[in-house]
């Protein structure tokens, strides 16, 4: 007989990884695991190639790193070099025991998904322990540059305190952290070289991620004493022993202090990311045991999320639609709420609520009611908040004013409120969270919130910087919130950028994996961290522009029109075949009037319920806009369609003149029937492409005493033959 194995407690791994960290030399197995799955190296500008082994299942991730590191600093480093071999028997133990530990984690689920549990209604994904996996393995929400450019910004106010308490500003700190990557960068053909001429046994990447006070200060531009004050407030104690860590979620101090100093005096840094991070949060906590200050810390804290979101907004929608700490009225001198942040473009709103709560030790741990205590506080009453006030935007007896007293005019009837809930730190699971915790209303025109951290904001203004573009994705996560899951917003925002993001209405779930990120992560790393490689990921946003439609939309951005907005959003939602076909056929009609000079009309109906007519004219407006409301009514109430839009073009460019929107429910009526039963139905939109590029007719021919198709009721000699 076979003997099963018997499957070992969480607690055991750990208790065995501890032990296999602490063996002689094992920091040089670190740096290993630090080189391989950390360092991206490429020839020239990187592509989605060079990034495919970060999202490899094989590859440890940081927190996976940082347990090694936090196991091995439990006793006194022994930074002799091992054999190949040991190394390499440490390498290959690691990753098993890992491994090991993960399947612990995901047993806790499966445990309890039995055939009743499932039937009975029970969500094992909303208990605390199951959660500690998605918490523990949940992807980057930032990238390292932004935590250091946005950590000169969050800290900026505490600049006073930090140089009196601490010996530098956090703007220094972040010069010095970009100082050690690129001496990182410096170092690497140099010890390539010098690995050339040794033996291997004496091989090691430790020396790459190792450097002196002097090459950081020279990189810099930094006075020797501030960079070693700098670097001593991350630098691990000689005599700190992690001695609370002694399970997997508890505090490990590798994270707020990952430096360490080795034999020879230099400094070792094995994870970028960590410095970054820790320079992001450490400092909160340094100030935060200064009782006196902490109501500035405070306060400081929520100013600069709500700041900063009201400027990344800014940079789409421009300042004279992004506003700052709205007040909401009831009557004259009643006031009921406030906005952190409020975007007023067109007849669209985007309600910001921002939060500076963050996932607690305690929580990381699994206990239940501190997860939903902590999700409560950061997100919960954020999202209570943004609803309250979208109902009273939505009732004409509430007024907005700004801080100033000045009213924040709505000028149209609005169409849809959007909430976005925002925490100012890294959220572990934060997307995954709020899908299980989340409690929201049901109220017209207000879909379901966005959940995110200012670094995911950051990153979506950054890379969708027009308002329509930005609204219809926003338009899109909201209305799919049910359908999408992804392990961070960023991979969502990724998959968009490349695929236009769409979920088939017959499609329950749709779970998305990390690398549809990659193309956005070389975005960004070249936009902010000067790599060489495509600023923009090929997608929607390199072909879309290129198009005729893409023009049309650019046109509906200049002038926000409600009449235009909805058309712009199911422009852009279009598949990039629909786009291109639909752009030669514009230009197709505007050619023929160009050169006859007459009306040439381009019409389109969608499954979906709604059309599009593009009428092609050099009429002046008050003879082409009465025809043309005309019969976008009768197309319309002959499609049975919900929405029917109508642009009239110049034959010039073609550009857009003006625009109609028919947004009503279609009801049968007799005199609609009369008109419009001489009309043609309409081709699906793929045939209707293909007539109007073949040049063929898509109606039969009209006879001079045959009704005119646009719905007058006189003969079509008398309408709109000339």
């Amino acid at each position: 007989m076979i003997k099963k194995k018997a499957i070992r407690t969480e607690q055991e791994v750990f208790f065995d990884l501890a032990a296999l960290c602490c063996r002689p030399g094992y920091v040089h197995a670190i740096a290993h695991f630090c080189f391989r799955d950390n360092v991206i190296l490429h020839a020239g500008d990187m592509k989605e190639a060079d990034m495919r082994k970060m999202f490899s299942p094989s590859r440890l991730i940081r927190t996976e790193i940082n347990t090694v590191l936090g196991l091995m600093i439990k006793v006194k480093i022994d930074w002799s070099l091992p054999t190949p071999k040991s190394v390499q028997e440490y390498i290959d133990a690691t990753e098993q025991l890992l491994e090991e530990l993960h399947h612990c984690l995901l047993g806790e689920f499966w445990s309890d998904l039995t055939k009743e549990a499932v039937e009975s209604g029970f969500n094992s994904f909303a208990q605390g322990e199951m959660l500690r996996e998605p918490i523990f393995y949940s992807g980057e929400a930032a990238y390292n540059f932004q935590y250091l450019d946005l950590a000169v910004r969050k800290y900026a106010a505490d600049a006073p305190w930090l140089e009196a308490n601490r010996g530098f500003t956090i703007d220094q700190a972040s010069r010095v952290a970009k100082a050690v990557e690129e001496v990182h960068v410096d170092h690497f053909n140099a010890i390539c070289e010098r690995m050339r001429k040794q033996h291997p046994d004496e091989w090691t990447m430790l020396p790459l991620f190792a450097f002196t006070i002097d090459e950081i200060a020279v990189k810099a531009n930094l006075a020797t004493e501030v960079v070693e004050r700098v670097l001593g407030a991350f630098e691990l104690p000689s005599a700190e022993r992690n001695q609370g860590f002694n399970a997997l979620h508890d505090f490990n101090v590798i994270t707020t202090t990952p430096l360490l100093r080795m034999p020879s005096g230099e400094f070792l840094s094995l994870q970028s990311y960590s410095l970054a991070e820790a320079i992001y949060e450490a400092p909160f906590y340094w100030m935060a045991q200064d009782k006196p200050y902490l109501p500035t810390l405070t306060k400081n804290r929520g100013d600069f999320t709500e700041s900063f979101v009201a400027e990344r907004l800014s940079l789409v929608f421009g300042n004279e639609h992004v506003h700052l700490n709205v007040d909401v009225f009831e009557t004259k001198a009643t006031k009921v709420s406030d906005i952190d942040v409020l975007v007023v473009w067109g007849n669209r709103i985007v309600i910001v609520q921002a939060k500076s709560k963050r996932l607690t030790q305690e929580s990381r741990k699994g206990n239940d009611q501190v997860i939903r205590d902590d999700f409560m506080k950061a997100v919960q009453v954020a999202y209570d908040q943004g609803a309250a006030c979208a109902k009273c935007m939505l009732d004409k007896r509430y007024r907005l004013a700004d801080p100033d007293g000045r009213e924040v005019v709505l000028q149209h009837d609005i169409k849809e409120i959007y909430i976005f809930c925002v925490v100012s730190d890294h959220y572990p699971a934060l997307s995954f969270q709020a899908r299980q915790f989340l409690q929201t209303k049901n109220i017209a025109r207000v879909p379901a919130p966005l959940v995110m951290d200012v670094c995911a904001i950051d990153t979506m203004t950054e890379m969708l910087q027009s308002p329509l573009q930005f609204l219809s994705y926003v338009n899109r996560r909201a209305n799919y919130a049910e359908q999408l899951m992804a392990s961070q917003e960023l991979t969502i925002l990724g998959y968009h950028l490349t695929k236009n993001l769409w979920v088939q209405p017959d499609v329950n779930l749709m779970l998305l994996a990390d690398d549809f990120s990659a193309k956005l992560d070389i975005a960004m790393a070249v936009r902010r961290a000067s790599v060489q490689g495509a600023a923009t990921p090929d997608g929607v946003l390199t072909r879309f522009g290129k198009t005729t439609v893409g023009r049309i939309v650019k046109e509906i951005e200049a002038r926000p029109d409600p009449a235009t907005i909805d058309l712009g959003f199911l422009l852009l939602a279009m598949s990039e075949q629909a786009v291109n076909e639909m752009s030669r056929a514009v230009d197709r009609v505007a050619a023929r009037t160009r050169a006859d000079g007459k009306l040439h009309d381009a019409t389109f109906a969608f499954k979906e319920g709604f059309g599009i007519t593009f009428h092609c004219t050099d009429e002046p407006p008050h003879v082409a806009g009465p025809r043309l409301e005309s019969y976008c009514a009768l197309r319309k109430y002959r499609e049975k369609a919900e929405k029917w839009f109508g642009l009239c073009m110049s034959s010039s460019g073609p550009d857009v003149r003006f625009g109609v929107s028919l947004v009503f429910p279609w009801i049968q009526n007799e005199n609609m029937d009369e008109k419009t039963k001489g009309m043609q139905v309409l081709d699906p939109i793929d045939q209707a492409l293909e007539v109007l590029m073949k040049g063929r007719n898509q109606a039969k021919k009209i006879g001079r005493n045959d009704p005119c198709p646009c719905g007058s009721g006189r003969k079509f000699k008398k309408c709109c033959l000339n």
